[in-house]
């Protein structure tokens, strides 16, 4: 895969949410759609194409945990805040492969979070649970040794304590439970066939419209792992 390869090229263990969100979508995972600019005129162009309301990030292999950073703005809605965000964050980007993402703003009240950790012993698990930022607040999250089938996806979503949340509340529509198991199965699957991918975390997965999309990710990898081929 040459988003991985270019990574090694670089010497980076972790790729850039771009780069993260770009495997996922390889593999079928709805992700939102973005547009990755390293400079004003270009930053203008997708906010036009993006449309409002919108995200805009900053994007630095060299920076993982972009909101401590100050480095998100979310629901911009005008073209001078477009602008006064880029001014905003631009300058703090250092990393080679860094830029301003411009990404569509997926409407949603719940959040979940999924992703897999590659362990010495058992290999690559699978991750599902509670995400946005009461990921590390409940610690509501389950696990499973992959390949997982869809049994052991739709069990995963009955384990955690809140599962609720994929319920019809409050005036949400249920969760499409096969649309979410087919994302942790695709994840297992990434697993299995990238030995140098050691972490993935989607979080959050916004529900829009019943239907989960992956808005923010991180994949980090392993140099010393196996090389995947550079189709």
């Amino acid at each position: 895969m040459k988003i991985l390869n270019k990574a090694l090229s670089e010497n980076r263990s972790v790729l850039t949410e771009y780069e993260a969100k770009k495997v996922l979508a390889e593999y079928g995972i709805p992700t939102s759609k973005e547009i990755l600019v390293d400079s004003e005129t270009a930053f203008m162009e997708a906010v036009r194409n993006i449309g409002f309301p919108m995200v805009i990030k900053g994007c630095d292999p060299e920076i993982v945990h972009k909101s401590e950073k100050d480095l998100i703005r979310t629901d911009i809605r005008y073209e001078r805040e477009a602008v006064a965000a880029f001014h905003d964050i631009w300058p703090r980007i250092t990393g080679v492969s860094g830029g301003i993402l411009v990404q569509e703003m997926i409407m949603g009240k719940r959040e979940l979070v999924a992703g897999l950790i590659r362990d010495s012993q058992f290999g690559p698990s699978v991750m599902f649970g509670i995400g946005g930022i009461f990921t590390e607040i409940f610690n509501d999250v389950v696990f499973r040794i992959a390949p997982i089938d869809k049994s052991d996806a739709l069990s995963m979503m009955e384990e955690i304590r809140g599962k609720r949340i994929l319920e019809a509340v409050r005036g949400l529509e249920p969760v499409d439970r096969d649309q979410i198991s087919d994302i942790l199965l695709t994840i297992g699957r990434i697993g299995m066939e990238n030995e140098m991918i050691q972490e993935i975390d989607i979080n959050p997965i916004i529900i829009s419209k019943g239907r989960g999309v992956a808005v923010d990710a991180t994949i980090i990898i392993n140099p010393n792992g196996k090389k995947p081929d550079d189709e």
